[in-house]
């Protein structure tokens, strides 16, 4: 089984408060003269490659979401599936064929040209999967260098791009050029310049798929530190499964050009949302997805024993084997203000783990299990 580690990144997201960061609209994107007729065909629910005789390329179909503020939301697909098509549209790159995208409330469609520089200027930073450096600039003057075309003056281009390279580990290498970077350090560079330039919203295209597996999986554990801390609004796109499971407050799953689910790891894992979404997943370790508030049970009635061993509701399954083992008592499972919400006996344990691996447990498992609950 692939192995994914889930972090919680922001569970203050989950409430929806207030206005969305960025808002999808009945979105179409359609390349080709006779846009505007494959639209129609598609709405009506036909699939794109019944509409090949018009010839034109449905790139994205009626994509609708909200992105909110302080989340990292994950668009997730295959080759082809349109998700960077998707994010393009996101900061007016590219206009949609149909529909609207919307940025803090700013409406994208037909902005005037100066407008749309100042949004993506102050509210967007992107970072690329090929790093996107200038070859003959320092570290330092590659982070500084959305501020220089701000036309931010230079101490305050210096302290920033000072923070941010600080940030992700490069103080030191101000000096070099991307040339005497390794990969990772370069994709480093790519992120500080993002940072330096102080916007609420990052759309991260494919940004870590050109690194090596160790180096890529440490450059997605300074992003979530770097989350926690700064709390920005973050789109990114992969094609990876465990990256979008490892990052995503919640993840899109794109196939043909359409959002065929939107959920969080746990939400896609547990209920997929048609045949290719099961097979999509089916390889996922998801003891490291599912957490103990997946599989605990209700807290017991009356006093409890709090002698049992306890754990945060946000503990991997796959880490609750080992105190399981521990203690003949039930896990004893706390929410992040240290209150009971929830138990989990061994039985309901080896269930869990059961119906994870595609079994269904039985009736005399289910009474056992209640059993020792209501001895716990």
């Amino acid at each position: 089984m692939t192995e994914v580690e889930k972090v919680s990144n922001n569970p203050d997201v989950a409430d929806g408060d207030g206005q969305p960061a960025i808002t999808v609209e009945s979105v179409y994107k359609i390349f080709g003269r006779r846009a505007a007729r494959a639209v129609e065909a598609l709405s009506d629910g036909q699939h794109r490659d019944t509409i090949k005789n018009l010839d034109v390329t449905a790139a994205v179909i009626d994509a609708d979401f909200e992105v909110r503020p302080g989340e990292i939301f994950v668009v997730m697909g295959l080759s082809g599936s349109g998700k960077s098509t998707l994010i393009r549209m996101l900061n007016g790159l590219l206009e949609p064929t149909s529909g609207s995208v919307s940025v803090d409330g700013v409406v994208l469609n037909n902005l005037p040209a100066k407008q749309l520089r100042q949004l993506r200027r102050d509210k967007i930073s992107m970072v690329f999967q090929h790093f996107a450096l200038l070859p003959h600039r320092t570290v330092f003057d590659n982070v500084a260098f959305g501020l220089e075309v701000a036309g931010h003056p230079a101490a305050f281009r210096a302290e920033k791009a000072t923070e941010a390279i600080e940030m992700v580990g490069l103080t030191g290498w101000e000096d070099k050029l991307p040339s005497q970077l390794s990969g990772g350090m370069r994709q480093r560079v790519g992120l500080a310049r993002a940072l330096a330039a102080g916007t609420d919203i990052m759309l991260m295209d494919e940004a870590f798929s050109a690194l090596d597996p160790l180096i890529r999986r440490e450059i997605q554990d300074q992003l979530l530190v770097l989350q926690k801390q700064l709390q920005k609004t973050i789109v990114f796109i992969t094609h990876d499964l465990n990256e979008a499971m490892r990052l995503g407050d919640r993840i899109a799953v794109m196939r043909d050009g359409r959002i065929v689910q939107i959920g969080t790891a746990e939400e896609i894992l547990t209920q997929p949302a048609n045949d290719y979404v099961a097979e999509f997943i089916a390889d996922v370790d998801r003891t490291r997805v599912l957490t103990a508030a997946s599989v605990m049970d209700p807290p017991p009635t009356g006093s409890v024993d709090k002698s049992g061993v306890v754990v945060g509701e946000d503990t991997p399954v796959a880490d609750l084997f080992g105190p399981v083992s521990e203690s003949n008592l039930p896990l004893q499972v706390t929410n992040a203000d240290g209150r009971l919400v929830g138990v989990i006996p061994r039985l309901t344990l080896l269930n869990a783990l059961s119906q994870v691996n595609g079994e269904v447990s039985s009736d005399d498992d289910a009474s056992s299990n209640e059993g020792e609950v209501a001895t716990a």
